[in-house]
């Protein structure tokens, strides 16, 4: 098939090629940013995103009426939605925990890795709430309630990103 000369020239290609292959990897590597070098320059706290969210979800509480929905409309499942607001509560809680305590009081600022068991309890607790919440004021709203509570929830937690 091939005798030993070609072997030996292709052998010298594919060795050539992955050495090439590492300068540029190693070159590539040396041109980003090292995590400390994040961590000094951190992104503004007030962007474009965050204020839309925030506005969305201030038009949406006023125009859907949304807190004389909740305080006086019957149809409202009330047990689903209490069941909503503590696992909401449980999501604030740890959230706050998180940014008040941990990182402006002790000064960590990797918490998830000081307390990994945070970040997935934070998330189940959050999604559970959106569904409790689903449950609870889809007789109001109907299809339009996944959309005017993701939006509230998009506004609660751009808030709270501007805290952290």
């Amino acid at each position: 098939m091939f005798n030993d000369s070609e072997l030996a020239t292709l052998r010298n290609r594919f060795k050539r090629d992955a050495e090439l292959l590492m300068q540029t990897t190693t070159s590539a590597v040396d041109g980003e940013k090292s995590q400390e070098e994040k961590d000094l320059k951190p992104l503004p706290r007030i962007n474009k995103h965050s204020v839309f969210w925030i506005v969305a979800s201030v038009a949406v509480t006023y125009y859907a009426d949304f807190l004389h929905v909740i305080m006086e409309n019957d149809d409202v499942k009330s047990w689903w939605f209490n069941v909503g607001l503590i696992l909401l509560g449980i999501c604030l809680s740890l959230a706050m925990f998180c940014i008040v305590y941990l990182e402006w009081f002790k000064g960590i600022q990797h918490y998830d890795q000081e307390y990994p068991a945070i970040p997935p309890i934070t998330t189940a607790a959050f999604i559970a709430a959106s569904c409790s919440f689903n449950i609870a004021l889809w007789p109001v709203w109907s299809f339009f309630t996944p959309l005017i509570l993701f939006t509230q929830f998009m506004g609660v937690v751009m808030f709270i990103s501007l805290l952290g």
